[in-house]
């Protein structure tokens, strides 16, 4: 009776211990995804590099929504935000998946893809408090930095 309590229990640690990998297998792919997506649209910029360093790829502020199209930098923006949203499977409106690019004159490029990690495991902080996951907070961020 007592080997079996002590099987039960083993097999419960075992089934919470798949789950937690399964969770943070998911947050790998996503972290994953948001670096090929800087790629993505550095691979853009260099085959409209003209464009990438007069400016036209520049944004102020994080871009949760696909821009209009128009130029062809802004058709590369708008499939970029929108790979964002498919490729964390989030619907077209949602604001917790985004991205932004800035270049200088000098050629110098950075591109930034921002995600909702809420799914990452919970740990205790320093201060004994839970954090939303190991890195303290829901929001991820990749950054990219390359010279044109």
């Amino acid at each position: 009776m007592i080997s079996v309590l002590i099987l039960g229990i083993g097999l419960l640690g075992i089934a919470a211990m798949q789950a937690t990998a399964l969770k943070n297998s998911q947050s790998s792919l996503q972290r994953s995804q948001a670096v090929a997506q800087t790629y993505s649209i550095l691979d853009s910029m260099r085959a409209n590099r003209a464009a990438a360093l007069s400016g036209d790829y520049n944004q102020s502020s994080m871009q949760c929504k696909a821009p209009a199209g128009g130029s062809l930098a802004q058709e590369d923006l708008h499939e970029w935000i929108s790979a964002i949203k498919a490729g964390f499977g989030k619907p077209t409106d949602d604001e917790t998946a985004c991205g932004q690019v800035s270049c200088d004159n000098a050629g110098l490029c950075t591109v930034i893809v921002q995600w909702d990690d809420s799914r990452a495991t919970a740990v205790a902080g320093g201060d004994g408090e839970q954090a939303a996951n190991h890195e303290g907070g829901t929001k991820r961020q990749v950054t990219t930095a390359v010279q044109l």
